[in-house]
């Protein structure tokens, strides 16, 4: 199945030199993949989480300390001797922690598996992001293709009032047959409107996600092998979906956690290395004739063990806390398979019975336009009324909206059960924009890393603001396909009973 997407990369790239006039699915998907603000706010969570590894490493490693001190005794109730009229002081020392119950081990070996697991979930992201995007360009398409095909409606009924209105003049028709011309008119305006102000939405929602306005949008290239049965989905997206991934990861994690927590009962051990140094500045034994020595240094090593006795209940609270919390991590587990289980299958079926709905919605259209063809004849002879001739337009129109809706919704629903088995990520779809961000360059920078001043951070690709991209509007220059295009003659002279059928 990763062949497959391989394939669908170079299917995307390939369709960016076929229309390169036109804004492609895979540049859209590179704008979103470069700028989006939650996919690079979540990188930069992930690089935070990053850090919890160094963190927990600080731990179990040697710590070096120091500290001095001026003191002036202002008021002295011995002598010089024992109570000098100042002193400096200054130390210096190692702590070596030797043995901590495995707390540092085991917290380190969380942290490791949480960054796997943050991983797995900047992978989710990803997918996540780009099935939003293929939804919001395919919106955009179908919403076009909708307030084209309702524009088109509304010229014709415009043509059909006129041609009632004529035919009232001369006695042919009643004044309901105009009435009801109108009436539709009206409606079809309506729904006109309706569809502008749904493109307009569709196109805004493209802007917020991509960063930019939708220009004349590329037809998306065909999703290749999508899998033959839902149990065949299912048994990739088990292996390979980056949200059930996270969720087992973090539930490894909380092993760990309970090995931390019984940490906190067992006794510590460890080394400490000090240099003291002091300094009387000439005040001990003054004006005592005291000729020996001012300042002195002194060095220090020992051994300290910490043993707990009793601690309140706090190690068995911290033990309970840490099973419970892993006991919910393992049903949230659970809980994601049956959610990614759902998903797939749910997706699958979406993508079939959609597959269904195109064949069913394009034989309707045929269908529809013949009908209204016939009808139209049939009201040249008188055998059919102007009602006839409204409700077949509208028939044709709903028609061709459901079968535009459907391609959407198939497009859609295949991504979607991609990006369910794990398959619809920025590694498969071949995005042509520079080196892919990979989360582990960072944690492998500073797993490692011991210096406290190390603060410098690599640059990072910012989200774009979308303030200066103006507002959408619902103006289509996309032409029809010509399955949605009339081919049924509607001019006037038809219906006001002229034979003028095409040959």
């Amino acid at each position: 199945m990763r062949a497959s997407l391989l394939l669908l990369g170079t299917i995307l790239a390939g369709t960016s030199v076929a229309a390169a006039s036109a804004e492609t699915l895979q540049e859209a998907l590179l704008k979103a993949y470069q700028t989006n603000p939650t996919l690079t706010g979540q990188r930069a969570g992930q690089r935070a989480a990053d850090q919890n590894v160094p963190i927990a490493r600080a731990a179990g490693r040697p710590t070096v300390a120091t500290s001095g001190g001026l003191n002036e005794n202002l008021i002295r109730g011995g002598n010089s001797f024992t109570s000098p009229e100042r002193s400096l002081n200054g130390t210096i020392g190692v702590t070596v922690p030797v043995y901590q119950g495995g707390a540092v081990r085991n917290s380190v070996r969380a942290a490791e598996i949480r960054v796997e697991a943050g991983q797995s979930t900047l992978r989710q992201t990803e997918a996540q992001l780009f099935t939003a995007v293929v939804s919001a360009y395919n919106n955009v398409l179908r919403d076009e293709a909708i307030v084209g095909l309702n524009a088109q409606n509304v010229r014709v009924l415009e043509t059909n009032l006129r041609a009632s209105r004529d035919r009232f003049e001369v006695g042919d028709l009643t004044r309901t047959d105009v009435a009801q011309s109108e009436a539709r008119l009206s409606l079809a305006r309506a729904q006109m409107q309706t569809a502008q102000a749904n493109l307009i939405t569709s196109r805004e929602n493209y802007v917020s996600l991509v960063g930019e306005a939708p220009g004349t949008l590329a037809a998306p290239p065909a999703l290749p092998h999508l899998p033959t049965s839902p149990d065949a989905a299912v048994e990739v997206a088990l292996q390979d979906n980056p949200q059930l991934l996270a969720a087992r990861r973090s539930r490894d994690a909380t092993d760990y956690d309970i090995k931390v927590a019984r940490a906190s009962r067992l006794p510590q051990v460890g080394v400490t290395v000090g240099q003291n140094y002091s300094n009387f500045l000439g005040t001990l034994g003054a004006g005592q004739g005291y000729q020996g020595t001012q300042s002195g240094t002194s060095t220090a090593a020992g051994l300290s063990l910490s043993l707990p006795l009793f601690q309140a209940g706090r190690p068995a609270a911290l033990i309970r806390q840490a099973q419970e919390l892993r006991s919910q991590a393992i049903e949230q587990a659970t809980l994601a398979e049956r959610q990614v289980i759902a998903q797939t299958r749910s997706a699958y079926a979406v993508w079939r019975s959609s597959q269904e709905v195109i064949a069913s919605a394009e034989a309707a259209v045929a269908a529809n336009k013949l009908s209204l063809e016939g009808v139209r004849a049939e009201n040249s002879v008188g055998t059919r009324t102007i009602l006839d001739i409204l409700n077949a337009e509208q028939e044709l129109l709903n028609s061709q909206v459901t079968l535009v809706t459907a391609r959407r919704d198939a497009y859609v629903a295949g991504f979607a059960l991609l990006a369910a088995m794990g398959e619809a990520e920025a590694r498969d779809l071949g995005l042509d924009g520079g080196a892919l961000y990979d989360p582990s360059v960072n944690y492998a920078r500073y797993r490692g890393s011991i210096s406290d001043f190390d603060t410098s951070l690599p640059t990072s690709t910012a989200a774009s603001s979308t303030r200066t991209v103006p507002a959408q509007n619902a103006t289509v220059t996309r032409p029809l396909e010509p399955m949605l295009q009339s081919n049924v003659d509607r001019s006037t002279r038809l219906t006001t009973g002229a034979d003028t059928r095409r040959p």
